[in-house]
């Protein structure tokens, strides 16, 4: 099993959006590292900390799985998404995407500023300086620590 971290600002989605949807494809990814590790690693029945970015308390918020195996993320076909890409052909998809599961909102959000005050997190992809990516692998050893603040 593997344990991810899926960031989403809460104004465009948020973990209350995924618990009315149940299951949601997590689409518009457009970085080709995330889209790797997507395609490569991912698995259904994975675990994923949903944490909501670019607001005004960004913080781990909510538990989820991923529910598919990968697949092409139709957006990259749509003219009209903002995630068109013209380039990415229906026989050769660019881009991909899992669906994504809602399990629980988290007894209380565990905000950025909390998990960098933690030595046991030093190494945590979240917690380091120029981290962009929307979607990376979790530890076990983090995921455990991150739920024990809960």
């Amino acid at each position: 099993m593997g344990y991810w971290l899926m960031k989403s600002e809460p104004d465009t989605y948020s973990i209350d959006d995924l618990k009315r949807a149940g299951c949601e494809p997590w689409d518009g990814i457009r970085n080709y590292q995330a889209r790797n590790m997507i395609r490569d690693d991912m698995r259904v029945g994975d675990k994923v900390l949903f944490y909501h970015s670019s607001c005004k308390v960004p913080a781990v918020v909510g538990l989820a799985r991923v529910a598919s195996k990968p697949y092409a993320d139709p957006t990259q076909f749509d003219p009209s998404s903002k995630y068109h890409d013209p380039k990415s052909q229906q026989d050769d998809p660019r881009w991909l995407l899992v669906d994504v599961e809602y399990k629980r909102h988290l007894q209380q959000p565990i905000p950025l500023s909390e998990l960098k005050e933690h030595s046991e997190l030093a190494d945590f992809q979240l917690v380091k300086r120029g981290n962009r990516l929307s979607i990376f692998p979790v530890q076990k050893a983090h995921w455990d620590f991150i739920l024990g603040l809960e």
